[in-house]
């Protein structure tokens, strides 16, 4: 009896404080964790029963801790019935996505620099061998299309300046033959377009003569020589081969367009071979080819590589098969057919030099 007794004194005082706790306006059950109390324990009644201390104290106990206990179950509720925040799944913009217009125009302008860092790079003349051999075949090739027609080199122009010579001459002879021969009006036509094409060479000075560029550049102006020669002497409806140097094929003004400019491609590919200060020297005259290849000290030094004596006789090889090779087509399908296969040859040479290793520079 005694301990009920203490027990119905506890509630009434549990109820006494949840009243007054109610007139102070302060929450019963917190919402978020454990609230202290404003009210202390030590200011409820005394018992009035003089219950004995120790059962006090053992309900009090027990009560405050099913206080806590209560209240940690209400945090506890409180946690897992609270949501989450929402997980907002950002999607990329179409801006995002994009590429910023600046990046393409950095991409583009460090493309543009090293197509350009690549194509002002100076070649390596001693690794340019296939595509100088190249430019000797050339010369036999278009000199054997122009010589089969009118006894005219187009290249050689040591033996269109003797000619022009001659021609001189026979005003001072006692016959004072005043006439200008077709002969020497084609030889006059081929020095004039060697030496303008020869000019035209110059320019690699500026670009610079042994840059990818202009040996590209230089070679591409002789394939379009090439192809505009090869398109007037189709035009043209002259012969092919003459039966006579006393009788030229060509006779007509369109013919003369055609010496002048396979002349002047022959022009153009001489100064660039000499700029490259090699071997094969200028690619179009053999005469000093020749004469180094005889000096040469090491010309009999079989059993191994000497590059002044082999690039030497590629030169002279080269020009030969060129030579045969144009007038076996000129026999089959003509000059006009020769000079636009040749212009295909010029234009493989144009995509060749850049194929052509850097130079290196020396430690």
């Amino acid at each position: 009896m005694r301990r009920g007794f203490a027990q119905n004194s506890f509630v009434s005082r549990l109820h006494h404080r949840t009243g007054s706790l109610k007139a102070q306006g302060t929450p019963l059950i917190p919402l978020k964790g454990p609230q202290l109390l404003d009210v202390a324990l030590d200011s409820l009644p005394e018992n009035d029963g003089g219950l004995d201390d120790d059962v006090l104290i053992d309900n009090t106990c027990g009560s405050a801790a099913n206080l806590v206990r209560h209240s940690d179950m209400t945090t506890a509720t409180d946690d897992k019935t609270t949501l989450p925040a929402p997980v907002v799944h950002s999607k990329p913009s179409h801006s995002s996505i994009r590429k910023d217009p600046r990046d393409f125009e950095s991409d583009d302008s460090s493309k543009m620099i090293n197509i350009r860092r690549f194509l002002m790079e100076e070649i390596d003349g001693a690794q340019a061998s296939a595509p100088l051999s190249a430019y000797c075949f050339m010369t036999g090739f278009v000199d054997a299309v122009c010589f089969s027609a009118i006894f005219v080199w187009c290249a050689f122009q040591t033996g269109n300046t003797v000619q022009l010579s001659l021609a001189i001459v026979r005003l001072f002879n006692g016959q004072h033959d005043y006439s200008f021969h077709l002969a020497d009006q084609q030889a006059f036509c081929s020095v004039l377009s060697f030496i303008f094409g020869a000019f035209i060479g110059r320019l690699g000075d500026k670009i610079g003569c042994k840059t990818r560029a202009w040996m590209s550049l230089g070679t591409f102006i002789q394939t379009v020589f090439t192809m505009v020669a090869a398109l007037t002497i189709w035009k043209s409806g002259q012969g092919s081969v003459a039966d006579a140097r006393d009788d030229p094929a060509w006779s007509n003004a369109l013919s003369f367009v055609c010496i002048g400019f396979m002349s002047a491609s022959m022009g153009l590919q001489g100064i660039m071979g000499k700029r490259l200060n090699t071997q094969f020297t200028t690619t179009v005259v053999l005469t000093t080819t020749w004469c180094e290849l005889m000096t040469e000290p090491k010309l009999f030094s079989f059993r191994r590589l000497v590059a002044s004596r082999d690039h030497k006789v590629m030169a002279i090889l080269a020009l030969f098969i060129g030579g045969f090779t144009g007038r076996a087509l000129l026999d089959k399908i003509g000059s006009a057919g020769t000079l636009g296969i040749g212009t295909g040859f010029r234009l493989l040479i144009t995509l060749w030099w850049f194929f052509v290793p850097q130079k290196q520079a020396k430690n």
